[in-house]
């Protein structure tokens, strides 16, 4: 049985609802939906794309982490509140993970956890060491 690790962000949201960023078991780390939050807990400024990057930085710390890189990553899930966004976070995924071509979802979604936020992502990664 392998052990289950466990990543924590400091969001203020991980206490609340119960949750950690990444949970790595074996090989796999998964990484929980990530919001553009900054290391003082507020929304991260600006349009969907600077708020992709943001989630997509934070995504990667927490694989790194626990060993892993971008280059890892199999899946990622992107939730957007405004479909003509798409592009523009459709772009910043491909900067992030376009070498490693993950299976991806875009899906459009009422409202995230901020009224602020425009966009919010969620990944799992598989390392081979």
């Amino acid at each position: 049985m392998s052990e289950r690790r466990r990543t924590t962000s400091g969001s203020p949201f991980e206490e609340q609802f119960g949750f950690c960023r990444a949970i790595r078991e074996g090989n796999r780390i998964i990484v929980a939906g990530t919001g553009p939050i900054e290391p003082d807990g507020s929304s991260t400024q600006g349009d969907a794309g600077a708020q992709a990057a943001r989630c997509c930085e934070l995504i990667i710390a927490a694989i790194e982490d626990h060993g892993g890189s971008a280059g890892d990553v199999v899946r990622t899930r992107m939730f957007l509140t405004d479909f003509d966004e798409q592009a523009a976070v459709g772009k910043v995924h491909a900067r992030f993970f376009g070498a490693a071509k993950p299976a991806a979802t875009m899906v459009g979604a009422p409202w995230l956890c901020r009224k602020e936020w425009k966009v919010e992502i969620e990944a799992e990664a598989i390392v081979q060491r």
